[in-house]
């Protein structure tokens, strides 16, 4: 037998040894990370929750909502109130004025009304899809015009929420969000 072959194996199984070794003791002893990935288990799956029960409110309230604009359009009108109009925006406010909506000049105006849409009721009714349909017939110097938060700002005018429409509005640049 050849000696000269065994003695570079047998160092080189003792350093491969010696490293494993090494290697296990500086990098703690090989920690167990179980645990640390069943913790983030139970949080991922405790958020899961919480998003499932958030939507759930959402899609609940979303039908309340529904339900309560179907019941305030179907029942008597609100009454408009001048006086808490003038007061909130400091000029004076006529009912169903669509320029009040940001966004809305007179022209957009002559063009709701002509399809229509005569009052901030009537355009909460309208959907953003079928404002821009309205829009669209006006030409092309109306595509610049973005309806996407008039039917929500009508609505908030046609409920008589001037201070949170007027904030709303400060938001917004030429009604777009």
């Amino acid at each position: 037998m050849n000696w000269c072959i065994l003695i570079p194996l047998l160092i080189g199984l003792i350093s491969a040894f010696l490293g494993y070794l090494l290697g296990r003791l500086s990098s703690g002893g090989g920690t167990d990370n179980s645990a640390d990935i069943e913790l983030w288990r139970n949080k991922n799956a405790q958020i899961e929750a919480d998003l499932k029960a958030c939507r759930s409110k959402l899609s609940a309230g979303a039908g309340n909502v529904a339900s309560s604009f179907a019941a305030a359009s179907a029942g008597a009108p609100i009454a408009f109130n001048a006086v808490a109009a003038k007061g909130v925006f400091g000029k004076t406010i006529k009912q169903d004025d669509l320029t009040l909506v940001e966004g809305i000049g007179p022209k957009i105006q002559e063009l709701f009304h002509n399809h229509g849409v005569h009052t901030w009721n009537a355009l909460s009714d309208t959907s953003v899809d079928r404002c821009q349909e309205i829009l669209d017939t006006g030409g092309e110097r109306y595509t610049v015009h973005n309806p996407g938060t008039w039917p929500r700002q009508a609505q908030m005018a046609y409920e008589g929420r001037w201070q949170e429409l007027l904030d709303w509005q400060d938001i917004l640049d030429h009604g777009k969000e």
